[in-house]
């Protein structure tokens, strides 16, 4: 009977927390909104737009490589250049990234070869080499597995037009292109992962960035001390923006959403990549992601409906399981729909059921070791978010 009693404490425990986690998290796309207006209006009032440099860095044949990297060409904006690096001649991407470009000779390309990184994170090198190289003063680095539409560069260029905004990042939605589990993976990015993201930016201003779109402007990167302060860490995407935000500037969550596109994934991958990104904000950032723990209503609901039943009140094991599935459906189309637009948030509401669940399972492996891996690459993890080993590393080069 006490087991039971501790468990159903633990239980309402979660159950208040998270649902303080939904009224902050409606709250903060409240505020996204209200942004995302503001953004709109000044958008408007643009005459003379910049010319940018776009900076993607690509690696082997990924599912629909071709069309994420072609919907960059295909954007409503007047000038920009597009700079490509992969890291060998051997690398699949590049056929695909000169194939593309030669269809587009009215857009100004360049396409580098690196060479194999000899920092521990490889994009940072990749960002460093192409930085190098492009001409224009704000620079827009994304994933080479997102996709955009041809409005992408009219959203995200206006904000940097103030001299005190140093970056700009975007919230995304998963793009499933096929399986049960890889559509799992994708709505916890629509929702999970934004919530948390406008959550952030209602209680304390972003103070990171998000891989699969950064803008940044050349001397808010100058004075971080460029990319390459960037290269032992293994979440480049959270330490730039912090870096940014710490040097006094101003870091913009876009009105723009980005699609994450998510290829066929069996059950295993989609667990070591949501093992591997949790591991990465354990590290990076300890004391959020312990708190993390507390805003999954789904494990707190079937918990307290399984300690309450035990204890014979049935009432409280009925309405703690309703309340944490009325939780977790209300988010899902508060963020998942009403922020980042994903029909399957707005069509299929329970596949978020099971995302948060898979969610708390992941948070628990999180605390599991040091080691994680990215592209059949070992990484160990240390304090502060840098890489303690990369595991094929060659004998390193200072990072100028």
């Amino acid at each position: 009977m006490w087991l039971a009693y501790i468990v159903l404490g633990i239980a309402l425990v979660g159950s208040l927390s998270s649902n303080v986690f939904l009224v902050l998290a409606m709250l903060g796309a409240a505020k996204f909104h209200r942004e995302a207006g503001r953004q709109r209006l000044a958008a408007e009032a643009v005459t003379e737009w910049p010319v940018v440099s776009l900076l993607k860095p690509v690696h082997g044949r990924e599912v629909r490589l071709k069309e994420n990297i072609e919907s960059f060409f295909h954007q409503d904006y007047p000038e920009y250049e597009i700079l490509f690096a992969v890291d060998t001649e051997e690398n699949e991407a590049l056929g695909i990234v000169r194939e593309v470009c030669a269809r587009y000779p009215n857009i100004r390309t360049q396409v580098i070869v690196t060479g194999r990184s000899p920092w521990l994170n490889p994009p940072a090198y990749s960002f460093y080499k192409m930085a190098a190289l492009a001409a224009h003063d704000i620079l827009v680095t994304s994933d080479s597995d997102v996709e955009v539409q041809p409005n992408y560069l009219r959203e995200v260029v206006p904000p940097m037009l103030d001299p005190k905004v140093g970056m700009l990042t975007c919230v995304y939605r998963g793009k499933n292109v096929g399986g049960f589990w890889s559509a799992v993976h994708a709505v916890g990015m629509s929702v999970e992962m934004s919530a948390g993201v406008v959550t952030a930016n209602l209680l304390e201003g972003m103070k990171f960035g998000l891989g699969p779109t950064i803008v940044v402007r050349r001397d808010a990167l100058e004075k971080i001390g460029g990319y390459s302060v960037l290269g032992e860490y293994f979440a480049n995407d959270f330490v730039i923006g912090n870096l940014v935000e710490k040097a006094g500037y101003r870091v913009v969550l876009s009105r723009h959403v980005i699609d994450h596109v998510v290829s066929p994934l069996k059950f295993r991958r989609v667990w070591e990549d949501e093992v591997r990104w949790a591991k990465s904000t354990r590290w990076s950032r300890p004391w959020g992601h312990l708190g993390s723990g507390l805003i999954f209503p789904i494990p707190y609901g079937i918990l307290g409906f399984l300690a309450a039943a035990a204890l014979g009140r049935i009432w409280l094991a009925v309405c703690l399981l309703v309340i944490a599935l009325g939780n977790s459906l209300i988010e899902d189309l508060v963020i998942g729909w009403g922020v980042t637009r994903d029909p399957c948030a707005r069509d299929a509401s329970w596949l978020y059921l099971l995302r948060d669940l898979l969610g708390f399972f992941v948070w628990c492996a999180s605390y599991v070791g040091q080691r994680t891996v990215w592209r059949n690459v070992p990484y160990v993890l240390a304090d502060g978010g840098r890489i303690g080993l990369r595991q094929d590393s060659p004998e390193r080069e200072p990072q100028k």
